[in-house]
C-alpha cells in the first residue's frame, strides 16, 4: 500500500508578483526550488497565510536568486503582492518507506532568500 506524505515545503515566502494575464501556475526562484527539491512542472499546493486561500497548481522555474514568487493566471486572484504563502508538494510511497522518509523543508529569510 502507498500513502501520500509531505515531500517538500517552502515555509513562509512573500508573493512578489501576481500576473493575471498568464496561462497559469506559480513561478518560484530556482534557488528555492533546488533547496526544497521541487522541480519544474511539479504539482504544488499554495497556502496563503494572509487570507487562508489554498490552491493547487504547477511550478515554473524562476530566475536563480531572484526571490521571485509569482502567482500566474487565475491563481493571481488568490493572493496580493506581499502576502505570505507556504508552498507544499507531496509524494506517494510504500508505507514502510514512508516511516523513515524525511521531507525537505526550508525556511527562507527576508527577500525570499535562503
Amino acid at each position: 500500500m502507498n500513502i501520500e506524505l509531505l515531500k517538500s515545503k517552502i515555509h513562509k515566502v512573500a508573493v512578489t508578483e501576481a500576473n493575471l494575464n498568464y496561462v497559469g501556475s506559480i513561478t518560484i526562484d530556482e534557488t528555492l526550488m533546488d533547496a526544497a527539491h521541487i522541480i519544474e512542472n511539479e504539482k504544488v499546493q499554495v497556502l496563503n497565510v494572509n487570507n487562508g486561500e489554498r490552491l493547487e497548481t504547477y511550478v515554473i522555474k524562476g530566475a536563480k536568486d531572484s526571490g521571485i514568487i509569482c502567482l500566474n493566471g487565475p491563481a493571481a486572484r488568490k493572493a496580493c503582492v506581499g502576502d505570505v504563502v507556504v508552498i507544499i508538494s507531496y509524494c506517494s510511497m510504500p508505507i514502510e518507506e514512508a516511516r523513515s522518509f524525511k521531507p525537505w523543508i526550508i525556511f527562507p529569510k527576508e527577500g525570499n532568500k535562503i
